[in-house]
This record gives C-alpha cells, structure tokens and sequence, in this order.
C-alpha cells in the first residue's frame, strides 16, 4: 500500500467526529470496547464497533484482546506522520511570513 492510500485511510478515519471523540478517549489511556460503547452511550454497540474497525484499519488504534475483553490503544504515529508531511510545513510557512510581516511592520 502506497503512503498516499494510507494518508487516505487517515483522513478518511479523522473526518469523522465520533471517531475523533473516540480517539480523543483514547489520549490518555486504553479503554475496553465495552467501556467505550458505555462512553458513547447514545450509539449502540454495532455502531461503536463500525467506527473502531475504521480506526483499526487507518492504524490509529491498536487492538489487544484479554481473555474476554478487547482494549483499545491509541497509535498517535499515523497522526505524528500527517502532521510532519501536511501540518508543520505549512505552519513553519506561515511562522515565517508572520516574522516577515513583522519585521516589515517594525522597520
């Protein structure tokens, strides 16, 4: 798989905001698919486990079974190699003409 379709699982992945809320969840420590299909009680269980595989399959999450439990854990490199590739070249861009601005500004 080339990186441009992985990038594509990505994005597709983080378009949605059930699974950036799921994701979010996931920041600070792993969480079994019971306790998320409790967190995001509105949706049913089905519906739950629909997002997790997209995320399981962008490689966002990591899926680690305990005897009858599934945890989830997030993977933050997919969102690490988004950033390097798309986010931090445009910010360093735009650091760099707000400097010019105001050196153009204070000169």
């Amino acid at each position: 798989m080339s990186i441009d379709d992985e990038n594509g699982k990505v994005f597709k992945a983080l378009s949605a905001a059930t699974r950036r809320a799921i994701l979010d969840a996931l920041k600070d420590h792993p969480q079994t698919t019971g306790t998320l299909c409790e967190r995001f009680r509105p949706l049913d269980r089905c519906t739950v486990m629909q997002h997790l595989k997209v995320l399981e399959a962008a490689d966002l999450i990591i899926v680690r079974r305990q005897g009858r439990e599934r945890w989830n854990h997030l993977n933050p490199l997919p969102i690490k190699h988004i950033h390097d590739r798309w986010i931090g070249p445009y910010a360093e861009r735009a650091i760099e003409m707000l400097d010019r601005l105001k050196t153009d500004l204070e000169g």
